[in-house]
């Protein structure tokens, strides 16, 4: 009998791992919040093998995918659109304040074409750039072109978001 659960235990955790590399992550709607988090989270969907549709917004911590799992990885819908800003901590007061070590951090893991995209754009600072439509045209993917993705298994990113300005409701892929 021990030897059957043993057995059975083994099959599930094949099972699991099987289907976690063709499982997909999808982020919509994302605020951002603590750096900490958003690191764990995509570092694990980075060793899942999990592919990421960013369907909607990606704002702030959120946009750490970009350089924490694979670019071919990941791919954005027409309503796809990252938000960057400097890294901010909370004062006494609960005022927000930059902070240049997050700042830095955020700055070292993005790739390449997203530091020179985030410089074109007047850098990182306490106001938020958007990056979307045609931009994002040789930095991330589009879904739109990988019709097998809608019939993959999807989960959700939601670590606690930390709410901290209103986003745009513009956010068309031209």
């Amino acid at each position: 009998m021990h030897i059957r659960g043993l057995v059975l235990g083994a099959a599930a955790a094949v099972a699991l791992s099987a289907t976690s590399a063709s499982a997909t992550m999808r982020i919509a709607e994302d605020r951002g919040g603590q750096i900490g988090r958003y690191l764990q989270a995509f570092t694990t969907v980075r060793s899942s093998g999990e592919r990421v549709v960013v369907d909607g917004n990606c704002l702030s911590a959120c946009t750490l995918v970009l350089g924490l799992v694979p670019h071919e990885r990941i791919c954005a819908t027409q309503r796809a659109r990252f938000g960057f800003h400097a890294a901010w901590m909370p004062d006494r007061d609960g005022r927000p304040v930059t902070s240049p070590l997050g700042t830095q951090a955020l700055w070292s893991i993005y790739p390449a074409s997203v530091r020179r995209w985030i410089n074109q754009h007047g850098g990182l600072s306490r106001k938020m750039i958007f990056l979307q439509g045609q931009d994002l045209n040789g930095i991330v993917a589009s879904c739109d072109r990988d019709p097998r993705e809608q019939a993959r298994s999807v989960r959700r990113l939601t670590p606690n978001p930390v709410r901290y300005e209103s986003a745009s409701a513009s956010s068309d892929r031209r």
